[in-house]
């Protein structure tokens, strides 16, 4: 009798905990990434900013699952899903499966205006991270050579569109790129003279943080001389600059960090979806309708005890793969199914430059030094399957504090 086939779309957190809980199942568990390696996704904006380089947060997903014998990876486009015949499909062949698990994460939403996209660019795989990181170290050369000081300042204004943990991380890492890394490097120009501006439609940054940790954040953003303009959308973005309600501001680079629209896995299944197109899940994180069917991570509107859909973060991917290995093994087992899944909440944190971040853990709310700490600790321990984590710490402080000089090379194709 053939084992069941389990399919499991998306390396990320989810996918690869939902492989790590189905390692030695008797299945047979197929993977499908459209590359190569997982991408620990929360550091990805020190690639923009040229602290890390890229093969610090990526890993291949064939070495992180090595010792996993029954599972296999498949490196490939997803473009569909036929829930009638049971199969994946991909650009060039189809995939069966018993069982699948739709771990798909999420893209740049551009509420509309999808023509942003090419002169601000969202921060969701390393090859955004490695083309923004080109734009902003283009622009301090190309302000170098500049005889024009109107361009010049246009060239050293860079704008981060939204407030939330992305776009404040990446406003402060820009600051401290020009303030601290770059401040030796020109003859011409003085790269501390850089202005960052971070622009938040809503009332304050980090607004799903309490207003304590907000108010300490929009400190920090100051002290590193981030411009923060709140309460004001952006209305137009062009290759000459960004227009913040009526007024027009010239910028040389733009990164877009305000909103985020699941991936078209709902759309493959013509099934309910959320108003961001997450697929409606239940308890069991099943898709309603289709016991075979798990929507997990970024990809699932699943409800927490409030009643409010989960967040899009890395700590509730993990625990529902996990669930849904642990379903799907009591299943094979022939066994009760576990309780419906519960996102155990172990706090919220984002770091704002070197030496300060901010922390909610519920019964503690940390900002500072010693949050910042913390932060570097449990992204550290968060690493799925990357080489010794305490080599992997070690690699990451002294980059992250010397700001190596090879993580600030222009490299790949086109023009700023």
């Amino acid at each position: 009798m053939p084992r069941p086939r389990i399919v499991i779309v998306g390396a990320g957190f989810g996918g690869l905990s939902a492989a790590h809980g189905l390692a030695g199942a008797d299945a047979d568990v197929t993977v499908i990434d459209r590359r190569n390696y997982h991408l620990f996704q929360p550091l990805l904006y020190q690639v923009a900013t040229a602290g890390l380089s890229p093969a610090q947060i990526a890993s291949p997903i064939r070495g992180i699952l090595r010792h996993a014998t029954n599972v296999h990876v498949i490196m490939g486009k997803v473009t569909g899903v036929d829930p009638v015949a049971r199969c994946v499909q991909l650009e060039d062949r189809s995939v069966p499966y018993d069982t699948l698990v739709l771990a798909t994460g999420a893209r740049h939403a551009y509420f509309g205006h999808d023509d942003w996209e090419e002169v601000a660019p969202g921060l969701k795989k390393i090859d955004d991270a490695t083309a923004i990181r080109r734009r902003i170290l283009l622009a301090f050369e190309m302000a170098e050579q500049s005889d024009d000081p109107e361009e010049r300042r246009r060239l050293m204004t860079f704008v981060v569109i939204g407030g939330g943990p992305t776009g404040v991380e990446m406003a402060g890492a820009i600051a401290e790129l020009a303030h601290v890394a770059l401040r030796r490097d020109f003859r011409v120009i003085n790269p501390r003279e850089a202005r960052i501006v971070l622009v938040e439609a809503g009332p304050r940054v980090l607004a799903a943080f309490p207003p304590t940790l907000s108010a300490a954040a929009l400190r920090s953003l100051e002290r590193l001389h981030v411009e923060v303009r709140l309460g004001r959308p952006v209305s137009h973005c062009d290759a000459a600059g960004v227009t913040i309600g009526e007024e027009h501001l010239p910028a040389g680079t733009i990164v877009w960090a305000a909103g985020v629209a699941s991936s078209p896995a709902a759309q493959w299944l013509g099934v309910d979806r959320d108003r961001v197109g997450r697929v409606m899940v239940g308890p069991d994180l099943a898709v309603p309708g289709h016991p075979e069917i798990f929507a997990i991570g970024d990809t699932a509107h699943a409800a927490g005890k409030d009643g409010q859909p989960l967040p899009g973060l890395a700590p509730v991917a993990k625990q529902q793969g996990a669930h849904v290995a642990r379903v799907l093994r009591a299943r094979l087992a022939g066994r009760p199914p576990p309780p419906p899944f519960r996102y155990r909440d172990y706090g919220t944190m984002a770091t704002i430059g070197r030496r300060s971040a901010v922390a909610d853990f519920g019964w503690l709310k940390l900002d500072g030094t010693l949050a910042w700490l913390m932060w570097g600790l449990i992204h550290v321990s968060f690493l799925i399957g990357f080489r010794n984590r305490l080599i992997v710490m070690l690699d990451w402080i002294w980059s992250y504090v010397t700001f190596q000089s090879g993580a600030r090379l222009i490299t790949g194709p086109g023009q700023h």
